[in-house]
C-alpha cells in the first residue's frame, strides 16, 4: 500500500477530468506527528496496537500527509475498499491499475477505520499477542500478513519510528516521554491520551503497585480504578457492556475482549471490567499467587490486570486449567 503520485479520479468520473490538486507547502513529519500523535496513543489504549506503529504507518502510507491520496480522500493507511466497504470510495494506480480506496471525511476517520481494520481482520489476529511496546514484531508481522507488497515494509516502519523516536509514544506516560524527549508541547497530555475523561494522573511516588484498588477518577457515576496501570470500573446492577461502551466511548466488542470473555457476555453487579487493554504480566512486587478455592486463570487475570491467555502461557496452562488450592501461579 506504498503509493507513487500517480492519478487519482473520485468514484465515477472519467480520470481526464481530474483538476490538479493545488500546491502546497509540504507539511513535515514533525508537524505530522504533533497533529495525529494523540489519536494514535488513544488507539493504543483501546486496540492495543503500538502507537508507533500507527504513527509510522501513516507516515509511510501518506508521505506526512503529503500524498494525492491522502490530499484527495483522506485516505492516510492505504486501505482498500474490500467487499464490505459502503462508504465513499477513490480510484488509484496502485498495484493495479485503477483500484478501490477508501475515502474519509476527515484524516480523524481514517484513523479510526484504521484501528477497526487491524481489530477486525483475522489475519492481523495474531498481531495483539504481542505486546504494544514491541513495535519490531508488529513491523515485521503486518508485513508478514500483507498488509503491504514492499518487500522492505517491516523494515521501513522501523527505521521511521526509531529516527522520530516514536517508540516513546508507546510507553507509560507516552505523550509525556516523547515531548520531553523531542521539545514538543504536551499540554494537558493526560486528559488527550486518555481513554477515561479528566483522569488524574499518579505519579507512582508513595503508590503501592501491589495495592488492588487505587482511585484515580470520577466518571458518570462510576469510580475509576487503576491496577497494573490498566483502568477498570466496577459493574453496576443492570450494567451491560452496550451501556458501559456509550459511557467510556470504547465499543462493546473491545470491551469483552479487554476482558477475555466471549461475544454473549454481560456483566454481573460488582464484577471487575476493565476499559482498556489488560498487560501481559505483572508490574507489582509479587512474583506468585497462591490459588484459594475457587480460583480461575481467568479471575486471577481479572484481579491482576493480566491477559488471560498471556498468564496461561506462562505457567504453561491451558487458559481453561482447573486450578487446585494452593497451587502456586507465576505473575511474571
Amino acid at each position: 500500500m506504498i503509493f507513487s503520485k500517480k492519478a487519482i479520479v473520485l468514484a465515477g468520473v472519467a480520470l481526464l477530468a481530474i483538476v490538479p490538486l493545488r500546491a502546497q507547502v509540504k507539511q513535515t513529519r514533525e508537524e505530522y506527528i504533533d497533529k495525529y500523535k494523540q489519536i494514535a496513543v488513544a488507539h493504543m489504549e483501546r486496540y492495543g496496537i503500538p502507537a508507533s506503529i500507527t504513527m509510522a504507518q501513516g507516515i509511510l502510507e501518506s508521505n506526512c500527509g503529503n500524498s494525492w491520496l491522502s490530499q484527495a480522500s483522506n485516505n492516510h493507511f492505504g486501505i482498500k475498499c474490500k467487499r464490505n466497504w459502503t462508504g465513499e470510495k477513490v480510484y488509484y494506480d496502485d498495484d493495479e491499475k485503477g483500484e478501490c480506496f477508501r475515502a474519509y471525511p476527515s484524516v480523524e476517520a481514517s484513523y479510526a477505520d484504521h484501528a477497526e481494520f487491524l481489530d477486525s481482520q483475522p489475519r492481523y489476529a495474531s498481531l495483539f499477542s504481542y505486546d504494544p511496546t514491541d513495535y519490531k514484531s508488529w513491523a515485521r508481522g503486518l508485513k508478514a500478513a500483507g498488509y503491504a507488497t514492499a518487500p522492505d515494509y517491516a523494515e521501513r516502519l522501523i527505521r521511521i519510528i526509531e529516527e522520530s523516536k516514536l517508540y516513546l509514544l508507546d510507553q507509560e506516560n507516552g505523550l509525556a516521554l516523547y515531548a520531553q524527549n523531542t521539545r514538543h508541547d504536551a499540554n494537558d497530555w493526560f486528559a488527550e491520551q486518555s481513554s477515561v475523561d479528566e483522569a488524574i494522573a499518579i505519579s507512582g511516588e508513595g503508590v503501592d503497585p501491589d495495592d488492588f484498588r487505587v482511585t484515580v477518577n470520577a466518571h458518570r457515576g462510576y469510580n475509576v480504578y487503576r491496577i497494573n496501570n490498566v483502568n477498570y470500573i466496577l459493574a453496576k446492577d443492570g450494567d451491560t457492556f452496550e451501556k458501559i461502551s456509550k459511557d467510556f466511548r470504547v465499543s462493546a466488542r473491545n470491551l469483552r475482549k479487554f476482558n477475555d470473555v466471549d461475544k454473549n457476555a454481560q456483566p454481573v453487579a460488582g464484577e471487575t471490567i476493565y476499559i482498556g487493554r489488560k498487560k501481559k504480566r505483572w508490574t507489582g512486587n509479587t512474583l506468585l499467587h497462591t490459588v484459594k478455592e475457587g480460583e480461575t486463570i481467568w479471575s486471577l487475570s481479572q484481579s491482576y490486570g493480566i491477559r488471560s491467555k498471556s498468564l496461561a502461557r506462562m505457567n504453561k496452562l491451558d487458559p481453561n486449567a482447573r486450578l487446585t488450592t494452593g497451587m502456586e501461579i507465576k505473575l511474571r
